[in-house]
Protein backbone atom coordinates (compact mmCIF):
# COMPACT_ATOMS: atom_id res chain seq x y z
CA UNK A 1 0.00 0.00 0.00
CA UNK A 2 1.25 3.68 -1.13
CA UNK A 3 1.73 5.87 1.53
CA UNK A 4 -0.54 7.87 -0.09
CA UNK A 5 -2.79 5.47 -0.01
CA UNK A 6 -2.08 5.29 3.67
CA UNK A 7 -3.04 9.00 4.13
CA UNK A 8 -6.16 8.82 2.06
CA UNK A 9 -7.85 6.58 4.43
CA UNK A 10 -6.53 8.64 7.79
CA UNK A 11 -7.87 11.59 6.40
CA UNK A 12 -11.34 9.56 5.41
CA UNK A 13 -11.67 8.71 9.66
CA UNK A 14 -10.05 11.39 10.87
CA UNK A 15 -10.48 15.17 9.01
CA UNK A 16 -12.52 17.55 10.68
CA UNK A 17 -13.96 20.57 8.88
CA UNK A 18 -12.34 24.41 9.86
CA UNK A 19 -14.77 27.06 10.73
CA UNK A 20 -14.56 29.32 7.28
CA UNK A 21 -14.32 32.88 8.92
CA UNK A 22 -12.53 34.90 6.15
CA UNK A 23 -13.36 38.29 5.91
CA UNK A 24 -13.35 38.87 9.33
CA UNK A 25 -12.40 41.85 12.02
CA UNK A 26 -9.95 40.72 14.91
CA UNK A 27 -10.89 42.78 17.94
CA UNK A 28 -7.50 42.57 19.71
CA UNK A 29 -6.99 43.61 23.27
CA UNK A 30 -3.16 43.58 22.88
CA UNK A 31 -0.87 42.33 20.12
CA UNK A 32 2.75 41.23 20.19
CA UNK A 33 4.62 42.94 17.69
CA UNK A 34 7.10 40.81 16.28
CA UNK A 35 9.81 42.74 14.74
CA UNK A 36 10.36 45.09 17.95
CA UNK A 37 9.55 42.27 20.37
CA UNK A 38 6.90 44.63 22.28
CA UNK A 39 3.15 44.42 23.53
CA UNK A 40 1.16 46.86 21.54
CA UNK A 41 -2.32 47.76 23.21
CA UNK A 42 -5.90 47.26 21.38
CA UNK A 43 -4.84 46.83 17.64
CA UNK A 44 -8.11 45.29 15.50
CA UNK A 45 -6.95 43.20 12.81
CA UNK A 46 -9.19 42.97 9.20
CA UNK A 47 -8.50 39.59 7.32
CA UNK A 48 -9.37 39.32 3.64
CA UNK A 49 -8.50 36.32 1.19
CA UNK A 50 -6.41 34.46 3.86
CA UNK A 51 -4.19 37.65 4.53
CA UNK A 52 -3.72 40.21 6.88
CA UNK A 53 -5.72 43.63 4.82
CA UNK A 54 -5.54 46.27 7.39
CA UNK A 55 -4.17 46.55 11.35
CA UNK A 56 -6.45 49.45 12.37
CA UNK A 57 -5.49 50.92 16.18
CA UNK A 58 -8.09 50.52 18.54
CA UNK A 59 -11.11 47.81 18.33
CA UNK A 60 -13.10 49.93 15.46
CA UNK A 61 -14.47 47.40 13.03
CA UNK A 62 -15.69 48.28 9.50
CA UNK A 63 -18.84 48.47 8.91
CA UNK A 64 -20.73 45.40 7.85
CA UNK A 65 -17.43 43.28 8.77
CA UNK A 66 -18.13 40.30 11.06
CA UNK A 67 -16.03 40.98 14.47
CA UNK A 68 -14.21 38.05 16.72
CA UNK A 69 -13.94 40.26 20.38
CA UNK A 70 -10.54 38.68 21.14
CA UNK A 71 -10.27 42.23 23.95
CA UNK A 72 -9.07 40.12 26.65
CA UNK A 73 -6.46 38.55 24.76
CA UNK A 74 -3.12 39.04 23.09
CA UNK A 75 -2.82 37.91 19.73
CA UNK A 76 0.46 36.61 17.83
CA UNK A 77 1.26 35.75 14.78
CA UNK A 78 1.39 32.22 14.47
CA UNK A 79 4.00 30.28 15.87
CA UNK A 80 6.69 27.94 14.08
CA UNK A 81 8.17 24.96 15.92
CA UNK A 82 11.50 24.22 13.50
CA UNK A 83 11.92 20.85 14.81
CA UNK A 84 8.84 18.04 15.17
CA UNK A 85 9.00 14.12 13.83
CA UNK A 86 5.04 14.82 13.47
CA UNK A 87 4.04 10.68 12.90
CA UNK A 88 5.89 10.00 15.82
CA UNK A 89 5.49 9.84 19.90
CA UNK A 90 7.69 8.48 22.27
CA UNK A 91 6.44 5.80 24.55
CA UNK A 92 8.09 2.04 25.92
CA UNK A 93 6.54 0.67 22.91
CA UNK A 94 8.55 2.94 20.24
CA UNK A 95 11.70 0.40 19.51
CA UNK A 96 9.55 -2.39 18.76
CA UNK A 97 6.46 -0.58 16.87
CA UNK A 98 9.21 -0.05 13.88
CA UNK A 99 8.61 -3.73 13.49
CA UNK A 100 5.15 -4.19 14.38
CA UNK A 101 3.53 -1.54 12.31
CA UNK A 102 3.23 -0.60 8.82
CA UNK A 103 2.79 3.08 7.01
CA UNK A 104 -0.65 3.42 7.44
CA UNK A 105 -0.72 3.29 11.53
CA UNK A 106 1.73 6.07 11.53
CA UNK A 107 -0.09 8.17 9.27
CA UNK A 108 -3.85 7.88 11.61
CA UNK A 109 -1.69 8.87 14.66
CA UNK A 110 -0.47 11.80 12.26
CA UNK A 111 -2.96 13.37 11.31
CA UNK A 112 -4.25 13.56 15.50
CA UNK A 113 -0.67 14.78 16.33
CA UNK A 114 -1.03 17.73 13.24
CA UNK A 115 -4.14 18.96 14.71
CA UNK A 116 -2.99 18.64 18.47
CA UNK A 117 -0.25 20.95 17.04
CA UNK A 118 -2.57 23.30 15.09
CA UNK A 119 -4.84 24.12 18.00
CA UNK A 120 -1.37 24.74 20.22
CA UNK A 121 -1.12 27.92 17.95
CA UNK A 122 1.51 26.24 15.93
CA UNK A 123 0.65 27.29 12.56
CA UNK A 124 3.58 25.78 10.37
CA UNK A 125 6.66 23.00 11.82
CA UNK A 126 9.60 21.65 10.30
CA UNK A 127 9.64 17.85 10.26
CA UNK A 128 13.29 16.44 10.62
CA UNK A 129 12.54 13.41 9.92
CA UNK A 130 9.98 11.12 8.90
CA UNK A 131 8.40 9.36 5.73
CA UNK A 132 4.93 10.03 6.31
CA UNK A 133 5.07 13.92 6.62
CA UNK A 134 5.37 14.91 2.97
CA UNK A 135 2.20 13.15 1.90
CA UNK A 136 0.69 14.60 5.48
CA UNK A 137 2.30 18.09 4.17
CA UNK A 138 0.20 17.26 1.02
CA UNK A 139 -3.16 16.54 2.35
CA UNK A 140 -3.10 19.49 4.87
CA UNK A 141 -2.34 21.75 1.88
CA UNK A 142 -4.92 20.16 0.00
CA UNK A 143 -7.88 21.35 3.33
CA UNK A 144 -8.16 17.52 3.52
CA UNK A 145 -6.74 17.45 7.19
CA UNK A 146 -6.85 20.20 9.55
CA UNK A 147 -2.46 20.52 10.53
CA UNK A 148 0.15 23.43 10.77
CA UNK A 149 2.05 24.24 7.37
CA UNK A 150 4.68 21.62 6.65
CA UNK A 151 8.21 21.86 5.56
CA UNK A 152 9.14 18.40 5.24
CA UNK A 153 12.65 17.01 5.30
CA UNK A 154 11.52 12.94 4.44
CA UNK A 155 14.22 10.46 5.60
CA UNK A 156 16.94 11.98 7.54
CA UNK A 157 20.60 11.46 6.09
CA UNK A 158 22.92 9.42 7.95
CA UNK A 159 26.56 7.62 7.92
CA UNK A 160 26.29 3.74 8.79
CA UNK A 161 25.88 2.96 12.06
CA UNK A 162 24.80 6.51 12.55
CA UNK A 163 21.81 8.53 14.15
CA UNK A 164 19.48 7.84 11.75
CA UNK A 165 20.87 4.51 10.08
CA UNK A 166 17.95 2.61 9.71
CA UNK A 167 18.70 -0.75 10.74
CA UNK A 168 20.40 -0.02 13.86
CA UNK A 169 20.03 -2.63 16.44
CA UNK A 170 18.69 -5.46 13.96
CA UNK A 171 19.88 -8.78 14.55
CA UNK A 172 22.81 -10.13 12.21
CA UNK A 173 20.28 -12.00 11.00
CA UNK A 174 17.81 -9.83 9.48
CA UNK A 175 20.65 -7.09 8.59
CA UNK A 176 21.89 -9.72 6.19
CA UNK A 177 18.42 -10.27 4.37
CA UNK A 178 17.87 -6.76 3.92
CA UNK A 179 21.33 -5.65 3.06
CA UNK A 180 23.18 -2.74 4.11
CA UNK A 181 21.10 0.74 4.07
CA UNK A 182 22.70 3.10 0.75
CA UNK A 183 21.71 6.99 -0.19
CA UNK A 184 18.35 5.67 -1.12
CA UNK A 185 17.71 4.92 2.27
CA UNK A 186 19.40 7.70 3.43
CA UNK A 187 23.03 5.92 4.64
CA UNK A 188 25.86 7.75 3.38
CA UNK A 189 29.59 6.84 3.17
CA UNK A 190 31.21 9.27 0.61
CA UNK A 191 30.93 12.65 -1.36
CA UNK A 192 29.12 10.96 -4.03
CA UNK A 193 26.84 8.87 -1.98
CA UNK A 194 26.06 12.70 0.25
CA UNK A 195 24.97 13.78 -3.35
CA UNK A 196 23.58 11.13 -4.28
CA UNK A 197 21.12 11.15 -0.98
CA UNK A 198 20.11 14.65 -1.40
CA UNK A 199 19.10 14.19 -5.30
CA UNK A 200 17.09 11.61 -3.53
CA UNK A 201 15.32 13.74 -1.04
CA UNK A 202 14.25 15.87 -3.92
CA UNK A 203 12.56 12.64 -6.38
CA UNK A 204 10.91 12.01 -3.14
CA UNK A 205 9.57 15.47 -2.55
CA UNK A 206 11.10 16.83 0.72
CA UNK A 207 11.43 20.48 1.33
CA UNK A 208 14.71 20.60 3.86
CA UNK A 209 17.32 18.54 4.55
CA UNK A 210 17.92 17.14 7.82
CA UNK A 211 21.64 15.33 8.82
CA UNK A 212 22.89 13.50 12.04
CA UNK A 213 26.26 15.00 12.16
CA UNK A 214 26.48 13.23 15.48
CA UNK A 215 25.38 10.48 17.09
CA UNK A 216 22.28 10.56 19.03
CA UNK A 217 20.21 10.07 22.51
CA UNK A 218 17.25 7.73 21.39
CA UNK A 219 19.40 5.78 18.26
CA UNK A 220 20.11 2.23 19.27
CA UNK A 221 23.92 2.81 19.40
CA UNK A 222 26.63 3.70 22.13
CA UNK A 223 27.62 6.66 21.14
CA UNK A 224 25.72 10.12 21.85
CA UNK A 225 28.14 12.96 20.38
CA UNK A 226 30.68 11.06 17.87
CA UNK A 227 31.53 12.95 14.60
CA UNK A 228 29.57 11.13 11.85
CA UNK A 229 30.16 12.73 9.03
CA UNK A 230 33.68 14.30 7.59
CA UNK A 231 33.88 17.89 6.85
CA UNK A 232 33.51 16.93 2.60
CA UNK A 233 30.73 14.97 3.04
CA UNK A 234 28.69 17.59 5.03
CA UNK A 235 29.64 20.19 2.25
CA UNK A 236 28.97 17.98 -0.47
CA UNK A 237 25.52 17.81 0.75
CA UNK A 238 25.26 21.49 1.53
CA UNK A 239 26.37 22.32 -2.04
CA UNK A 240 23.48 19.37 -3.71
CA UNK A 241 20.82 21.10 -1.37
CA UNK A 242 21.78 24.34 -3.14
CA UNK A 243 20.92 23.52 -6.38
CA UNK A 244 17.71 22.39 -5.13
CA UNK A 245 16.79 25.49 -2.71
CA UNK A 246 16.96 23.10 0.32
CA UNK A 247 18.77 24.65 3.53
CA UNK A 248 20.32 21.90 5.29
CA UNK A 249 19.51 21.14 9.34
CA UNK A 250 21.82 19.46 11.28
CA UNK A 251 21.10 17.17 14.38
CA UNK A 252 24.37 17.25 16.94
CA UNK A 253 25.63 16.94 20.09
CA UNK A 254 29.07 16.85 20.14
CA UNK A 255 31.18 19.46 19.60
CA UNK A 256 33.55 18.31 16.42
CA UNK A 257 30.49 16.79 14.67
CA UNK A 258 28.81 20.75 15.05
CA UNK A 259 32.37 21.77 14.09
CA UNK A 260 32.06 19.64 10.58
CA UNK A 261 28.40 20.57 10.10
CA UNK A 262 29.16 24.49 10.78
CA UNK A 263 32.15 24.97 8.30
CA UNK A 264 30.15 22.86 5.81
CA UNK A 265 27.55 25.15 5.58
CA UNK A 266 24.64 24.19 7.61
CA UNK A 267 22.02 26.34 7.77
CA UNK A 268 21.05 25.04 11.91
CA UNK A 269 22.56 23.05 14.64
CA UNK A 270 19.53 20.86 16.50
CA UNK A 271 20.39 20.26 20.03
CA UNK A 272 23.96 21.40 20.35
CA UNK A 273 23.75 19.83 23.72
CA UNK A 274 27.91 19.88 24.06
CA UNK A 275 28.23 23.32 22.20
CA UNK A 276 31.38 25.19 23.17
CA UNK A 277 32.79 28.84 23.31
CA UNK A 278 34.64 27.80 20.29
CA UNK A 279 31.49 26.77 18.59
CA UNK A 280 30.01 29.31 19.63
CA UNK A 281 32.16 31.90 17.94
CA UNK A 282 32.19 29.23 14.58
CA UNK A 283 28.37 30.02 14.66
CA UNK A 284 28.42 33.42 14.75
CA UNK A 285 31.08 33.81 12.34
CA UNK A 286 29.50 31.97 9.97
CA UNK A 287 25.97 33.01 10.88
CA UNK A 288 24.42 29.50 11.75
CA UNK A 289 21.69 29.00 13.59
CA UNK A 290 20.54 27.46 16.59
CA UNK A 291 17.27 25.74 17.45
CA UNK A 292 17.95 24.25 21.41
CA UNK A 293 14.90 21.75 21.24
CA UNK A 294 15.14 22.14 25.61
CA UNK A 295 11.65 19.95 25.74
CA UNK A 296 13.46 16.49 24.20
CA UNK A 297 15.76 17.33 27.00
CA UNK A 298 14.24 17.60 29.48
CA UNK A 299 11.66 14.74 28.70
CA UNK A 300 14.50 12.13 28.00
CA UNK A 301 16.19 12.71 30.92
CA UNK A 302 12.82 12.30 32.80
CA UNK A 303 12.05 9.25 31.41
CA UNK A 304 15.92 7.71 31.83
CA UNK A 305 14.72 7.59 35.12
CA UNK A 306 11.73 5.19 34.59
CA UNK A 307 12.54 0.81 34.11
CA UNK A 308 12.11 0.20 30.95
CA UNK A 309 11.02 2.95 29.43
CA UNK A 310 14.15 2.70 27.07
CA UNK A 311 16.54 0.02 26.66
CA UNK A 312 19.88 -0.45 28.26
CA UNK A 313 22.01 0.91 25.77
CA UNK A 314 19.84 4.36 25.31
CA UNK A 315 19.18 4.92 29.04
CA UNK A 316 22.32 6.21 30.03
CA UNK A 317 23.00 9.01 27.07
CA UNK A 318 19.32 10.04 27.84
CA UNK A 319 20.40 10.80 31.41
CA UNK A 320 23.65 12.04 30.33
CA UNK A 321 22.98 14.45 27.45
CA UNK A 322 19.12 14.94 28.38
CA UNK A 323 20.03 17.01 31.09
CA UNK A 324 22.28 19.47 29.79
CA UNK A 325 20.86 21.26 26.78
CA UNK A 326 18.84 23.85 28.95
CA UNK A 327 21.54 25.68 30.32
CA UNK A 328 23.59 25.20 27.16
CA UNK A 329 20.58 27.17 25.54
CA UNK A 330 20.90 29.73 28.01
CA UNK A 331 24.38 29.87 27.24
CA UNK A 332 24.40 30.36 23.59
CA UNK A 333 22.17 33.37 24.35
CA UNK A 334 24.08 35.53 26.86
CA UNK A 335 26.88 34.18 23.88
CA UNK A 336 25.04 36.37 20.83
CA UNK A 337 24.21 33.14 19.18
CA UNK A 338 21.26 33.09 17.18
CA UNK A 339 18.46 31.19 18.34
CA UNK A 340 15.09 30.12 16.51
CA UNK A 341 12.30 27.70 18.00
CA UNK A 342 12.52 24.27 18.38
CA UNK A 343 10.50 21.25 20.69
CA UNK A 344 11.39 18.07 18.99
CA UNK A 345 8.26 17.01 20.11
CA UNK A 346 7.99 13.44 18.69
CA UNK A 347 10.05 12.67 21.49
CA UNK A 348 7.59 14.68 24.20
CA UNK A 349 3.83 14.75 23.38
CA UNK A 350 2.65 16.91 20.39
CA UNK A 351 0.21 19.64 21.90
CA UNK A 352 2.78 20.12 24.30
CA UNK A 353 5.07 22.41 21.85
CA UNK A 354 4.32 25.73 23.77
CA UNK A 355 5.97 24.72 26.79
CA UNK A 356 9.30 25.40 25.53
CA UNK A 357 8.82 28.84 25.73
CA UNK A 358 8.96 28.56 29.33
CA UNK A 359 11.88 26.45 29.19
CA UNK A 360 13.52 29.05 26.98
CA UNK A 361 12.83 31.60 30.05
CA UNK A 362 13.85 29.70 32.79
CA UNK A 363 17.57 29.09 31.14
CA UNK A 364 17.59 32.85 30.65
CA UNK A 365 16.70 34.32 27.40
CA UNK A 366 13.90 36.62 28.07
CA UNK A 367 9.95 36.17 27.00
CA UNK A 368 10.17 38.37 24.22
CA UNK A 369 12.78 37.06 22.80
CA UNK A 370 11.54 33.81 22.97
CA UNK A 371 8.73 34.66 21.63
CA UNK A 372 10.81 36.00 18.44
CA UNK A 373 12.33 32.59 17.85
CA UNK A 374 8.80 31.00 16.99
CA UNK A 375 7.74 34.08 14.67
CA UNK A 376 10.00 36.10 12.73
CA UNK A 377 13.50 34.41 13.24
CA UNK A 378 11.92 31.49 12.36
CA UNK A 379 10.53 32.70 9.38
CA UNK A 380 14.47 33.97 8.69
CA UNK A 381 15.33 30.41 9.03
CA UNK A 382 13.00 29.24 6.40
CA UNK A 383 13.62 31.69 3.91
CA UNK A 384 10.39 32.86 3.94
CA UNK A 385 8.89 36.83 4.10
CA UNK A 386 5.42 36.19 4.20
CA UNK A 387 4.97 34.88 7.77
CA UNK A 388 6.07 35.38 11.61
CA UNK A 389 4.62 38.90 11.86
CA UNK A 390 0.92 40.39 11.82
CA UNK A 391 1.36 43.08 9.11
CA UNK A 392 -0.35 44.27 6.18
CA UNK A 393 0.08 41.67 3.20
CA UNK A 394 1.38 38.71 5.28
CA UNK A 395 -0.60 35.68 5.71
CA UNK A 396 -3.35 35.38 8.54
CA UNK A 397 -1.54 33.25 10.48
CA UNK A 398 -2.54 34.53 13.64
CA UNK A 399 -3.20 33.09 17.37
CA UNK A 400 -4.33 34.21 20.96
CA UNK A 401 -4.38 34.24 24.61
CA UNK A 402 -5.64 34.99 27.46
CA UNK A 403 -2.84 37.70 29.12
CA UNK A 404 0.23 38.61 28.38
CA UNK A 405 2.95 36.31 27.45
CA UNK A 406 5.43 38.61 27.65
CA UNK A 407 4.75 39.37 31.20
CA UNK A 408 3.97 36.31 31.90
CA UNK A 409 5.32 33.68 29.99
CA UNK A 410 2.96 30.79 30.95
CA UNK A 411 0.06 32.40 28.94
CA UNK A 412 1.48 30.42 26.08
CA UNK A 413 -0.35 27.21 27.53
CA UNK A 414 -3.66 28.61 27.00
CA UNK A 415 -3.82 29.62 23.49
CA UNK A 416 -7.63 29.49 22.25
CA UNK A 417 -7.95 31.19 19.14
CA UNK A 418 -6.07 29.95 16.26
CA UNK A 419 -6.14 30.98 12.44
CA UNK A 420 -4.17 29.80 9.51
CA UNK A 421 -4.55 31.24 6.20
CA UNK A 422 -7.84 33.26 7.01
CA UNK A 423 -9.26 30.35 8.25
CA UNK A 424 -10.63 30.02 11.90
CA UNK A 425 -9.31 26.34 13.65
CA UNK A 426 -10.48 27.40 17.35
CA UNK A 427 -11.52 30.14 18.56
CA UNK A 428 -12.93 31.05 22.40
Amino acid sequence: MTRRVVLALAIALAATPALAADPVALQCGQLFDARSGKVLDARTVVVRDGKVAEVLAGAATPAGMRAIDLSGHTCSPGWTDLHVHIAEQSSPQSYSEGFRLDDVDFAFRSVGYARKTLLAGFTSVRDLGGTVAPPLRDAINQGLVDGPRIWAAGKSIATTGGHADPTNGYSDALAHVIGPPGPVDGVVNSVEDARQAVRQRYKEGSDVIKITATGGVLSYARSGDAPQFTTEEVRAIVDTARDYGYRVAAHAHGEEGMKRAIEGGVTTIEHGTYMSDAVMALMKKHGTWYVPTISAGRFVAEKANIDGYFPDVVRPKAARIGSLIQATAGRAYKNGVKIAFGTDMGVGPHGENAREFIYMVEAGIPAAVALQTATVRAAEVLGVDDQGVIEVGKRADIIAMPGNPVDDISAVMKVDFVMKDGTVHRQP
